[in-house]
């Protein structure tokens, strides 16, 4: 086997491993302060398109955890690059909340809901008939249909909520055309990410606490992983996978010493 680099710069997903419904992760606070103290690039990544990172920013330094707004990457933002590098200045129908929506002004682009040349599905807590009705129809009337993740669900206090991948479900089955989807685990979000604060994935590190989306992401880039058990993925959880991550740890806390 040949041996990795040392890790350089590392990315870590935000739900399950900086914080967890809603509270810091014990060791999440001296982690960021290590990585910002080091000097070393870093991104805290989300596939939550809801916010900006501006709002995400404002809702972590409320927690105590402090991370720059220009080390915040969504699956909005990188959603809102693809579109941008494959039709600059194009159209798109958009359904999901301001995260989404300002990304895709920030590249240029038209929202519209007459002949668009995408359909955009992201998160949003308002799901309406009326809207799924609109790019079911635009679908089938030949816009291209791209979903910022594949989650199927979300966290909330109060249990699970259903996210962007099963209404993708939903509308692949009243139009037989399934999404692109652009956030993790695919491998665009990462090097996306990576190529906005000059990182390269041989020398950087992802951490998540999910083997299906964070593991795999970095795995299929070319990173070195961590899985943190503070999550959604148990121990018992990692076999039922074919394919493992490169470090298995308790939390966040057990990695800030190797920064």
């Amino acid at each position: 086997m040949t041996e990795r680099k040392p890790v350089a710069s590392w990315l870590t997903d935000m739900d399950g491993v900086l914080i967890h419904e809603g509270v810091p992760v014990p060791g999440a606070d001296a982690f960021l302060r290590r990585l910002r103290e080091s000097g070393r690039p870093f991104l805290v990544l989300t596939n939550n398109s809801i916010y900006t990172p501006r709002d995400l920013h404002a809702r972590l330094t409320r927690m105590g955890l402090d991370v720059p707004v220009d080390r915040i990457w969504t699956s909005a933002l990188a959603t809102a690059k693809f579109l941008d590098d494959q039709r600059p200045g194009g159209t798109a129908y958009v359904i999901g909340e301001a995260g989404l929506t300002t990304a895709l002004h920030d590249a240029g682009y038209v929202l519209t809901d007459s002949d668009p040349d995408f359909v955009v599905l992201g998160e949003t807590r308002t799901y309406s008939f009326e809207a799924l009705t609109k790019a079911i129809r635009l679908i089938n009337g030949g816009a291209r249909f791209i979903a910022t993740n594949p989650d199927n669900t979300g966290p909330s206090p109060e249990g699970a909520l259903p996210a962007t991948g099963s209404v993708a479900a939903l509308i692949t089955k009243a139009t037989g055309k399934d999404p692109y989807f652009v956030g993790k685990p695919n491998p665009l979000m990462m090097r996306t990410g990576l190529n906005a604060i000059g990182a390269h994935s041989e020398t950087s590190a992802m951490i998540g606490d999910r083997m299906d989306t964070d593991v795999l992401a970095g795995l299929e880039a070319g990173m070195e992983t961590f899985l943190v058990l503070t999550g959604l993925t148990a121990r018992a959880d990692i076999d039922r996978y074919p394919f493992r991550p490169t470090n298995v740890v308790d939390s966040i806390a057990d990695i800030v010493e190797l920064v």
